[in-house]
Protein backbone atom coordinates (compact mmCIF):
# COMPACT_ATOMS: atom_id res chain seq x y z
CA UNK A 1 0.00 0.00 0.00
CA UNK A 2 1.13 3.12 -0.74
CA UNK A 3 2.47 5.45 1.98
CA UNK A 4 -0.08 7.32 3.67
CA UNK A 5 0.45 10.60 5.91
CA UNK A 6 0.37 10.35 9.90
CA UNK A 7 -3.05 11.08 11.37
CA UNK A 8 -5.32 10.74 7.73
CA UNK A 9 -8.94 10.26 7.54
CA UNK A 10 -8.93 6.60 5.60
CA UNK A 11 -11.62 7.23 2.49
CA UNK A 12 -11.96 4.13 0.85
CA UNK A 13 -13.96 5.00 -1.92
CA UNK A 14 -11.25 6.82 -3.64
CA UNK A 15 -8.37 4.98 -1.76
CA UNK A 16 -9.21 1.87 -2.29
CA UNK A 17 -10.76 2.30 -6.21
CA UNK A 18 -9.17 5.44 -7.52
CA UNK A 19 -10.20 4.80 -11.11
CA UNK A 20 -13.73 4.42 -9.92
CA UNK A 21 -13.65 7.56 -8.24
CA UNK A 22 -12.49 9.27 -11.46
CA UNK A 23 -15.70 8.24 -12.87
CA UNK A 24 -17.89 9.72 -10.27
CA UNK A 25 -15.80 12.88 -10.56
CA UNK A 26 -16.89 13.14 -14.23
CA UNK A 27 -20.19 12.54 -13.32
CA UNK A 28 -21.16 15.07 -10.16
CA UNK A 29 -22.55 18.93 -11.59
CA UNK A 30 -22.07 18.90 -15.22
CA UNK A 31 -24.64 21.69 -14.92
CA UNK A 32 -21.17 23.97 -12.71
CA UNK A 33 -23.70 24.99 -9.69
CA UNK A 34 -21.32 24.41 -7.08
CA UNK A 35 -18.47 26.31 -8.85
CA UNK A 36 -20.80 29.32 -9.90
CA UNK A 37 -22.05 29.34 -6.12
CA UNK A 38 -18.49 29.45 -4.77
CA UNK A 39 -17.32 32.44 -7.33
CA UNK A 40 -20.66 33.99 -6.05
CA UNK A 41 -19.22 34.26 -2.74
CA UNK A 42 -15.82 35.05 -3.41
CA UNK A 43 -14.09 34.36 -6.86
CA UNK A 44 -10.71 33.11 -6.83
CA UNK A 45 -8.68 35.30 -10.24
CA UNK A 46 -5.23 35.69 -9.28
CA UNK A 47 -5.68 33.65 -5.45
CA UNK A 48 -3.70 31.56 -4.05
CA UNK A 49 -5.85 28.46 -3.88
CA UNK A 50 -5.84 25.33 -1.30
CA UNK A 51 -7.74 22.15 -2.56
CA UNK A 52 -7.62 20.07 0.32
CA UNK A 53 -7.68 16.17 0.05
CA UNK A 54 -7.45 16.52 -3.46
CA UNK A 55 -7.24 13.12 -4.79
CA UNK A 56 -5.53 12.14 -7.73
CA UNK A 57 -6.00 16.12 -8.49
CA UNK A 58 -9.32 16.20 -10.81
CA UNK A 59 -10.16 19.63 -9.93
CA UNK A 60 -6.48 21.33 -10.01
CA UNK A 61 -6.80 22.33 -13.38
CA UNK A 62 -10.11 24.12 -13.06
CA UNK A 63 -8.47 25.84 -10.20
CA UNK A 64 -5.68 26.83 -11.76
CA UNK A 65 -7.09 28.35 -14.74
CA UNK A 66 -7.99 31.53 -13.28
CA UNK A 67 -5.83 31.48 -10.23
CA UNK A 68 -2.35 32.75 -9.31
CA UNK A 69 -1.08 29.47 -7.30
CA UNK A 70 -2.83 26.10 -6.44
CA UNK A 71 -1.07 23.73 -3.73
CA UNK A 72 -3.25 20.33 -3.99
CA UNK A 73 -2.61 18.24 0.14
CA UNK A 74 -3.45 14.71 -0.28
CA UNK A 75 -2.90 12.25 2.79
CA UNK A 76 -2.46 9.40 0.04
CA UNK A 77 1.07 9.48 -1.23
CA UNK A 78 -0.15 7.77 -4.27
CA UNK A 79 -3.13 9.74 -4.97
CA UNK A 80 -0.30 12.64 -4.69
CA UNK A 81 1.09 11.32 -6.97
CA UNK A 82 -1.32 10.95 -9.75
CA UNK A 83 -2.05 14.83 -8.87
CA UNK A 84 1.44 16.01 -9.69
CA UNK A 85 1.54 13.89 -12.91
CA UNK A 86 -1.64 15.27 -13.87
CA UNK A 87 -0.44 19.15 -13.36
CA UNK A 88 2.29 18.32 -14.61
CA UNK A 89 2.45 20.65 -17.02
CA UNK A 90 0.72 23.80 -15.35
CA UNK A 91 3.50 25.81 -13.40
CA UNK A 92 0.82 27.13 -11.24
CA UNK A 93 0.25 23.96 -9.46
CA UNK A 94 2.67 22.35 -6.94
CA UNK A 95 1.06 18.90 -4.65
CA UNK A 96 1.65 17.96 -1.12
CA UNK A 97 1.78 15.03 0.77
CA UNK A 98 -0.09 16.13 4.23
CA UNK A 99 -3.14 16.61 6.16
CA UNK A 100 -5.83 18.60 6.86
CA UNK A 101 -5.16 18.59 11.04
CA UNK A 102 -1.68 19.00 10.01
CA UNK A 103 -1.12 21.22 6.49
CA UNK A 104 2.62 21.57 5.37
CA UNK A 105 1.68 25.56 4.71
CA UNK A 106 2.68 28.61 6.14
CA UNK A 107 0.68 30.89 8.00
CA UNK A 108 -1.41 32.96 6.07
CA UNK A 109 -0.34 31.86 2.86
CA UNK A 110 -3.55 30.86 1.42
CA UNK A 111 -6.68 33.02 0.20
CA UNK A 112 -9.49 30.38 -0.69
CA UNK A 113 -9.64 26.66 0.34
CA UNK A 114 -11.53 24.10 -1.45
CA UNK A 115 -12.87 21.03 0.31
CA UNK A 116 -15.32 18.39 -1.05
CA UNK A 117 -15.86 15.52 0.42
CA UNK A 118 -12.66 15.12 2.51
CA UNK A 119 -12.50 14.69 6.12
CA UNK A 120 -14.72 17.98 7.66
CA UNK A 121 -17.80 15.97 8.68
CA UNK A 122 -18.59 17.84 11.45
CA UNK A 123 -18.00 17.03 14.83
CA UNK A 124 -14.31 15.37 15.23
CA UNK A 125 -12.85 18.37 12.36
CA UNK A 126 -11.91 20.63 15.08
CA UNK A 127 -7.83 20.07 14.60
CA UNK A 128 -8.34 20.50 10.57
CA UNK A 129 -10.69 23.73 11.62
CA UNK A 130 -7.47 25.37 13.55
CA UNK A 131 -5.30 24.90 10.81
CA UNK A 132 -7.62 26.60 8.35
CA UNK A 133 -8.02 29.60 10.61
CA UNK A 134 -4.18 29.36 10.31
CA UNK A 135 -3.54 29.79 6.77
CA UNK A 136 -6.11 31.34 5.34
CA UNK A 137 -5.42 35.09 5.06
CA UNK A 138 -7.29 37.64 6.11
CA UNK A 139 -10.43 38.37 3.52
CA UNK A 140 -9.71 35.00 2.37
CA UNK A 141 -13.19 31.85 2.08
CA UNK A 142 -13.13 28.44 2.83
CA UNK A 143 -15.49 26.47 1.30
CA UNK A 144 -16.59 22.79 2.53
CA UNK A 145 -19.00 20.58 0.31
CA UNK A 146 -20.80 17.80 2.11
CA UNK A 147 -24.28 15.88 1.64
CA UNK A 148 -27.43 17.08 2.65
CA UNK A 149 -28.86 13.82 3.63
CA UNK A 150 -32.28 15.41 4.51
CA UNK A 151 -33.01 15.61 0.87
CA UNK A 152 -32.90 14.33 -2.73
CA UNK A 153 -32.35 10.76 -3.90
CA UNK A 154 -28.85 10.37 -3.15
CA UNK A 155 -29.65 11.93 0.57
CA UNK A 156 -31.90 9.16 1.16
CA UNK A 157 -29.52 6.52 0.09
CA UNK A 158 -27.28 8.05 1.96
CA UNK A 159 -28.86 8.06 5.80
CA UNK A 160 -29.75 4.27 4.74
CA UNK A 161 -26.01 3.54 4.51
CA UNK A 162 -25.43 5.46 7.89
CA UNK A 163 -28.29 5.25 9.53
CA UNK A 164 -26.77 6.58 12.80
CA UNK A 165 -25.67 10.30 10.39
CA UNK A 166 -27.40 12.91 12.35
CA UNK A 167 -27.92 15.51 10.16
CA UNK A 168 -28.80 18.12 12.42
CA UNK A 169 -26.26 17.70 14.63
CA UNK A 170 -24.11 17.84 11.58
CA UNK A 171 -25.65 21.22 10.94
CA UNK A 172 -25.55 22.82 14.66
CA UNK A 173 -21.98 22.08 14.27
CA UNK A 174 -21.14 24.43 11.20
CA UNK A 175 -23.31 26.89 12.49
CA UNK A 176 -21.79 27.17 15.72
CA UNK A 177 -18.38 27.78 14.15
CA UNK A 178 -19.75 30.74 11.96
CA UNK A 179 -20.06 28.95 8.59
CA UNK A 180 -23.33 29.79 6.25
CA UNK A 181 -25.18 26.79 4.43
CA UNK A 182 -25.80 27.47 0.85
CA UNK A 183 -27.96 24.35 0.17
CA UNK A 184 -28.02 23.25 -3.30
CA UNK A 185 -28.96 20.46 -6.17
CA UNK A 186 -26.44 19.33 -8.37
CA UNK A 187 -26.63 15.88 -9.78
CA UNK A 188 -24.84 12.78 -11.25
CA UNK A 189 -24.62 12.43 -15.02
CA UNK A 190 -23.58 9.34 -16.26
CA UNK A 191 -22.72 7.86 -19.61
CA UNK A 192 -24.07 4.13 -19.10
CA UNK A 193 -25.53 1.77 -16.05
CA UNK A 194 -22.42 0.24 -15.59
CA UNK A 195 -20.71 3.40 -14.42
CA UNK A 196 -23.35 4.51 -12.02
CA UNK A 197 -23.29 0.52 -10.61
CA UNK A 198 -19.33 0.68 -10.58
CA UNK A 199 -19.84 4.15 -8.83
CA UNK A 200 -22.22 3.07 -6.28
CA UNK A 201 -20.41 -0.11 -5.12
CA UNK A 202 -17.39 2.26 -4.01
CA UNK A 203 -20.02 4.42 -1.73
CA UNK A 204 -22.22 1.87 -0.01
CA UNK A 205 -22.26 -1.75 0.63
CA UNK A 206 -22.98 -4.02 -1.44
CA UNK A 207 -26.75 -4.79 -0.63
CA UNK A 208 -27.59 -1.20 -1.02
CA UNK A 209 -25.67 -0.64 -4.11
CA UNK A 210 -27.37 -3.32 -5.67
CA UNK A 211 -30.88 -2.08 -4.69
CA UNK A 212 -30.35 1.59 -5.41
CA UNK A 213 -29.47 0.30 -8.77
CA UNK A 214 -32.42 -1.61 -8.75
CA UNK A 215 -34.90 1.31 -7.53
CA UNK A 216 -33.25 3.75 -9.90
CA UNK A 217 -33.99 3.58 -13.54
CA UNK A 218 -32.08 5.84 -16.09
CA UNK A 219 -28.64 7.51 -15.52
CA UNK A 220 -28.96 10.53 -13.41
CA UNK A 221 -29.43 11.21 -9.53
CA UNK A 222 -30.38 14.04 -8.05
CA UNK A 223 -28.09 14.95 -5.20
CA UNK A 224 -28.51 17.60 -2.63
CA UNK A 225 -25.30 19.21 -1.31
CA UNK A 226 -24.76 21.59 1.30
CA UNK A 227 -22.04 24.04 0.75
CA UNK A 228 -20.89 25.60 3.97
CA UNK A 229 -18.57 28.86 3.77
CA UNK A 230 -16.49 31.39 5.87
CA UNK A 231 -14.87 34.33 4.87
CA UNK A 232 -12.71 34.65 8.25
Amino acid sequence: MADIAPGAVPSPNIWNSPQTYELENRAVDPDGVLPAAMRAIRPWQGADVLDLGCGTGFHLPFFAADANRVIGVEPHAGLAAAAARRARDLRNVTVRVGTAQSLPLADASVDVVHVRWAYFFGPGCEPGLRELDRVVRRGGAVFIIDNDATRSTFGRWFLRGLPKYDPGEVERFWTRRGFTREPLMIRWSFQNRDDLAAVLRIEFPPDLAAACLREHPGLEVDYAVNLWWRCP
